[in-house]
């Protein structure tokens, strides 16, 4: 019927911290093999990340590090020191690299179109994170193309990307404050070009699944699909004080009713994000201005954001009547030490 896409999607698992890491070669080898050749003694220049300098770190390093991932799954110790997105995170970008280098005839063979291919491979994620991967591996980041590219669409507003209008929400869809699942038909070319291929082919393989009666696979698939996200605020969870008064909030706004989703790009956990608006109705705002939500202000520094929660608390709305409510990323980071705690207990 349609593809999946979660917004507002507030529960944060930090990251998936089970990716593993690895530790390259101080000398890695090229695309084909073979060893690279030693830097002169005499030249001394500086060590780049990997541990090697910037002459033999580059384009040959990028090849390792996505042969490497290609049969271990592991991403490069030492990226996160670069970026603020979670393994995770870290761990889709080289499987969009990893294909993109793949695809490419011949490969990259200068920094710059290795910079290039990168873009390309990410142009969803934010820029911060696409320059510290760049710094990485010492590609110039100059070769980015600039936020006034000709690529985005000049009638959209800075940062999104593209724009899905969603079939009606229903009400059970609605999972919590900040949690919803939202529908877009595929048989509408309009919606169907703006969806992400990957979720094409999680749609059409859940299909699939499910023809062959493999539900347990089909399942594993909707999971997947779930992985999108919201921009700007974090409402309380359901189980938490206000968690039930929140989703009731969010439900009258957007129950039964289309929606549009301003996308972005990547959040630090690989989710898309997004503005969502109903009837013309900017519904971050509405549930800020109205105490349902807090301002994510890690993840989005819009002023407006913080003077709409600064409004709410100001006359008591919504969960700022209790006073001192507990904020849902402390609650979520408690739960989940409350749970590694008890695996640990014998």
């Amino acid at each position: 019927m349609g593809n999946i896409l979660r917004c507002f999607k507030g529960d944060d698992d930090g990251g998936g911290d089970h990716y593993p890491y690895y530790k390259p070669t101080s000398r890695p080898p090229d695309y084909h093999g073979e060893p690279a050749a030693p830097a002169r003694a005499q030249q001394q220049q500086p060590l780049g990340p990997h541990g090697v300098t910037p002459s033999t770190v580059g384009v040959a390093a990028l090849a390792h590090d996505l042969l490497n991932f290609g049969s271990t799954s592991m991403v490069p110790d030492g990226l996160n020191q670069h970026v603020a997105s979670s393994r995770k995170a870290q761990v889709k970008w080289y499987q969009k690299m990893l294909e993109a280098y793949k695809n490419t005839t011949p490969p990259p063979k200068t920094p710059a179109d290795a910079a290039q291919l990168i873009a390309r491979a990410l142009n969803m994620i934010q820029r911060a994170d696409l320059e510290g991967i760049l710094e990485f591996y010492n590609f110039p980041i100059s070769a980015l193309p600039t936020a006034s590219s000709n690529d985005q669409p000049s009638s959209l507003p800075e940062g999104v990307q593209f724009v899905l209008n969603t079939l009606p929400v229903y009400d059970k869809c609605i999972g919590d404050g900040d949690g919803f699942t939202a529908y877009v038909s595929t048989t509408d070319p309009r919606e169907s070009a703006n969806v992400p291929l990957e979720v094409h082919e999680l749609v059409i393989a859940r299909t699939q699944a499910r023809k062959c009666r493999d539900y347990q696979s089909a399942d594993a698939l909707l999971s997947s699909l779930d992985e999108a996200g919201y921009k700007g605020i974090d409402a309380p969870e359901l189980k938490m004080p206000y968690g039930k008064e929140s989703r009731n909030a969010l439900v009258k706004l957007i129950g039964g009713k289309r929606v549009k989703i301003y996308v972005y790009g990547l959040d630090q956990f690989g989710r898309y994000v997004g503005d969502i608006y109903c009837n013309n109705v900017f519904i971050q705002e509405q549930m800020l201005k109205n105490g349902h939500a807090w301002h994510f202000k890690t993840y989005d520094k819009r002023p407006e954001f913080a003077r709409w929660e600064r409004e709410a608390r100001a006359a008591n709305r919504g969960l700022w009547a209790s006073g001192n409510p507990e904020k849902p990323w402390d609650w979520r980071r408690d739960q989940r030490n409350a749970r590694q705690e008890a695996i640990q207990v014998y």
